[in-house]
C-alpha cells in the first residue's frame, strides 16, 4: 500500500491512497470500474464561535478549513461535482453510501436524486454514546443519517440480506443501527495526543456497510478518506480499497494504520448467502445422475403422504402428477409447497430431506 501523488495509467490503483482533490482524482479513474463508494463528505457544520462544556473547558469541535463553505449554494455545487464524478466510475450494478448530519444530508440527498442515483434506504446511525448538547438549547444530536443508493433504478446492486440477518441474531436488519461513536483505543491520536481526525468513524459502522453491500474482492472507493477507516475495514474483510485524501497529515495516519491491518483468512470472509444466490439445481438432475433412481419412493416430512419418482423428474401420488412442489401442495391442500424440504428419501434406516442431495450437487458445482 502506498500514497501516490499522481497516476496517469488507466488501471485501477488498488489498495492505494491518492493525494489531491477528490473530483480531479476520480476523473482520472476508468469509467464503470468501482463496485461501491462510501463517502463521508464535509458536513458544512456552519459553526460560529467556540463551544464550551459546563466546566468552561473548550470542546474540540469541527472547525477545520475543509468543512467551511461560503454559502449553501457553494456547498450544493461541491456536492453535485463530486457526486457526478463518483457516478461515472461506479459500475452499472454499483452503489454508494453517503453519511451526513442534519446540516447537510438533506441537501446531499436531493443532489443524489438529481444526479440519477436511485435511493434504496436511508439508515439512521443511532449513537449509543453521543456527545451531549452543552449549551442546552437543542436536543442532544444522537444520530447521523446514511443514504444508500444504487447507480440507477435498474442496477442489480449487491445486498447480502442473509448475512445482515445473521449479524442481527437471525432477525431482519432494520434501518436504525445502534452503534457507539469512535472512542477509547480506536480513536487515533497525533503526536501531541490530540484527535488525529475530528470525525473519525467507528470501524463497526464500516464493517456493517461492507458486509451488507460488497463481496470479497470488490473495489471500494472512499473519496474523503481521512484517517482510513474504510480502507482498514476493507483490507480486513478482503475487499480492495481506493482512498482519496487532500490533507497530508491524514494520509500519513491512514497509511500507518492500514499497513498494520491483517486480512481475515478466506474461510472467515465468507458470509451467509441467500438461497436465491446459490446455483439452481433441478430435481430432474438428481434423477439423471442416479442420486434418486426412477421409481424411488419419497415420503412427506410429516409422514402422511408418499409419492413415486418418474423418469422425467416429476412425481406421481395416487392420481396427482407434477413437480415436487406441485404434488406436495395438492396433497397438503396448500397454495404452495417447497418440495425440497417437504419430501424425504430413504437413506440407511432414516428418512432424509431431498434437499441434502441438492446441496451435494451444489457443492460439486462450486469452485474449489
Amino acid at each position: 500500500m502506498a500514497i501516490q501523488q499522481k497516476k496517469t495509467e488507466t488501471e485501477l490503483p488498488l489498495d492505494t491512497i491518492l493525494a489531491g482533490d477528490c473530483v480531479a482524482r476520480m476523473q482520472e479513474l476508468p469509467e464503470n470500474s468501482v463496485d461501491l463508494i462510501f463517502a463521508d463528505p464535509p458536513y458544512n457544520l456552519q459553526l460560529k464561535g467556540e463551544l464550551h462544556r459546563p466546566d468552561n473547558s473548550k470542546v474540540d469541535a469541527v472547525d477545520d478549513h475543509w468543512d467551511q463553505f461560503n454559502s449553501f449554494a457553494a456547498y450544493d455545487r461541491f456536492s453535485r461535482e463530486w457526486l457526478a464524478a463518483a457516478r461515472r466510475i461506479l459500475k452499472p450494478d454499483g452503489a454508494i453510501w453517503v453519511i451526513g448530519s442534519y446540516h447537510n444530508i438533506f441537501r446531499v440527498g436531493a443532489a443524489l436524486q438529481d444526479a440519477g442515483y436511485w435511493i434504496l434506504n436511508d439508515v439512521v446511525w443511532r449513537k449509543s454514546n453521543p456527545m451531549p448538547n452543552f449549551r442546552g438549547k437543542r436536543l442532544t444530536n444522537a444520530h447521523e443519517t446514511m443514504i444508500w443508493a444504487a447507480k440507477s433504478d435498474s442496477g442489480k446492486y449487491t445486498f447480502n440480506y442473509e448475512a445482515l440477518k445473521a449479524l442481527n441474531e437471525g432477525v431482519q436488519m432494520r434501518s436504525d443501527w445502534v452503534l457507539p461513536i469512535c472512542s477509547g483505543g480506536e480513536r487515533l491520536k497525533d503526536a501531541a495526543g490530540n484527535k488525529a481526525h475530528p470525525t473519525q468513524k467507528p470501524e463497526s459502522l464500516l464493517h456493517r456497510v461492507l458486509v451488507a453491500s460488497t463481496k470479497p474482492g470488490d473495489v471500494v472507493l472512499d473519496p474523503f478518506f481521512g484517517t482510513g477507516t474504510t480502507g482498514a475495514v476493507a483490507k480486513r474483510l478482503g475487499r480492495h480499497f481506493i482512498g482519496i485524501e487532500r490533507e497530508e497529515e491524514y494520509r500519513a495516519v491512514a497509511e500507518a494504520r492500514i499497513e498494520a491491518i491483517r486480512r481475515y483468512d478466506r474461510d472467515a470472509l465468507q458470509v451467509t448467502q441467500s438461497k436465491r444466490a446459490e446455483p439452481r439445481v433441478a430435481f430432474g438432475t438428481l434423477v439423471e445422475r442416479g442420486l434418486l433412481p426412477v421409481g424411488a419412493e419419497l415420503r412427506s416430512l410429516n409422514g402422511r403422504h408418499r409419492a413415486k419418482v418418474r423418469a422425467d423428474g416429476t412425481l406421481i401420488a395416487h392420481d396427482t402428477k407434477g413437480s415436487i412442489h406441485q404434488v406436495g401442495a395438492v396433497l397438503e391442500g396448500a397454495p404452495s409447497c417447497n418440495g425440497w424440504t417437504y419430501w424425504t428419501f430413504r437413506k440407511g434406516g432414516d428418512w432424509v430431506p431431498i434437499d441434502v442431495l441438492r446441496q451435494q450437487v451444489r457443492a460439486e458445482m462450486s469452485p474449489a
